[in-house]
């Protein structure tokens, strides 16, 4: 199959590359000729574990290209993944569907025989339906399916999920558009991985409601952290107590600052305009969507009450402020709420974090930077754990406490335990739902 994948970002560069692997001809496609000229050089644009090996393996093999000429790419493809990104809206919350509606077009303009055009960015309900508009009134003549592909990739683990996914979702209206897909997912249907078949609106849909059940999921359990602290509670036994019962898992049932990243923050806002349009509001997302930034200030609060007679003046330490481990996907971190509210009471911000400050150095300018988590401690009135990153999860913390002028921690990811810092010499320890 020849695929052109329109968008290098996390989901188009992802998908393309392991398109290739799979052993498809790709050529992935940008307008941004600075990141073109890095990908063909070897460099790549964003962070996630093993992604340049296996760039490097299928370019080698001439599966894999990068090009900044859409119309060549697309012209004798048998499917266009359209992977560009979907924002939210600035003053409505609205998927911003500019960039898709704009490649569309210009795809319908190249295309030169019958192509499946793959919306792979994550669309409202009806994107692709005007999509399919949008070609049409570009080019008349030409010789097209639509089809909705949505992607459920974790960064930091997005290879594996592709490779091995729990499902992979199709939407799509004719038989004919159904066989090419069933042509490009065929190695997972092999390897007997479920492909769901559905219509355009269903497929849609399903993305949206996902992540908001999983970012409900993790408000849940978040409220009860609170409750826990308010109460004695451990909310790491009560999450392993839920979690045991096979109608709800364990999964997504950690205590911390609140989500974020390139998904949840987007897509629950999405679905809760998506509602409102309909006439029908989303009670408990929107809920989720409120109490989320809410959790994020209670942390500014948690780490403030520990600091004896105030932050102003002192030295805070942050270890981590990607949204998560393993990415340095910044994008609605909780650190983008909490690291600032710090600089404002007047804290002087230590930030370690092993990739986030190629993002992290304009979006948090008032903070210094540093690379070793120890020196970072140094004089340090208290030590916030921010992202649990595999290089915080076994610090010295004797020595973390020595070097720090009060031996006070904040374990916002609950990475360590009391009785642990306890031992270790810190005079104070605060997790998320230990109460």
């Amino acid at each position: 199959m020849k695929i052109a994948m329109i968008g290098t970002g996390y989901v188009g560069l992802v998908s393309g590359v392991c398109f290739s692997d799979f052993g498809h001809d790709v050529i992935c496609v940008d307008k941004n000729l600075e990141k073109i000229a890095m990908l063909e050089r070897g460099e790549v644009p964003i962070y996630e574990p093993g992604l340049d090996a296996l760039i490097e393996k299928n370019v080698s093999a001439g599966r894999l290209s990068f090009t900044a000429d859409l119309s060549s790419a697309v012209a004798d493809a048998d499917a266009v993944f359209i992977a560009v990104g979907t924002p939210s809206r600035r003053g409505d919350g609205h998927a911003d569907l500019t960039y898709v509606f704009a490649a569309a077009e210009e795809v319908a303009q190249s295309i030169t025989g019958y192509t499946v055009i793959v919306t792979k960015s994550t669309v409202p309900v009806g994107t692709n339906r005007r999509v399919a508009e949008v070609m049409a009134a570009a080019n008349p003549k030409a010789d097209f399916d639509v089809a909705s592909n949505p992607e459920f990739l974790r960064e930091g683990a997005a290879i594996d999920d592709f490779m091995r996914p729990d499902r992979v979702v199709v939407g799509v209206e004719t038989d004919r558009a159904a066989q090419v897909m069933a042509a490009v997912y065929r190695p997972l249907y092999l390897r007997e991985y479920p492909v769901i078949t559905t219509d355009l609106e269903s497929a849609e849909l399903i993305k949206y409601a996902a992540n908001a059940f999983l970012a409900t999921k993790i408000t849940f359990i978040n409220e009860i952290a609170a409750l826990c602290e308010r109460v004695g509670g451990n909310v790491k036994e009560v999450a392993r107590g839920i979690g045991l019962d096979g109608r709800i898992g364990n999964k997504f049932l950690h205590a911390g600052p609140g989500y974020g990243g390139s998904c949840f923050p987007k897509d629950t806002l999405a679905l809760a305009r998506i509602g409102q349009d309909n006439a029908l509001p989303m009670r408990i997302v929107e809920t989720v969507i409120d109490l989320n930034e809410a959790i994020k200030r209670r942390m500014v609060t948690k780490i403030a009450d520990l600091v004896e007679g105030g932050l102003a003046g002192k030295t805070v330490a942050v270890l981590g402020v990607t949204f998560k481990p393993n990415t340095d996907d910044m994008r609605d971190a909780p650190a983008l709420t909490i690291v600032p509210a710090l600089v404002g009471a007047g804290a002087i911000v230590r930030v370690v974090d092993p990739q986030g400050r190629r993002e992290g150095e304009h979006l948090l300018p008032a903070v210094d930077w540093f690379e070793d988590p120890y020196h970072a401690c140094e004089g340090a009135s208290v030590v916030v754990v921010l992202t649990e990153w595999n290089e915080f999860r076994a610090l010295d913390l004797s020595r973390l406490a020595k070097t720090m002028v009060t031996p006070v921690m904040a374990d916002l990811r609950n990475v360590y335990s009391p009785e642990l810092a306890k031992t270790a010499g810190f005079a104070n320890y605060s997790g998320v739902g230990i109460g």
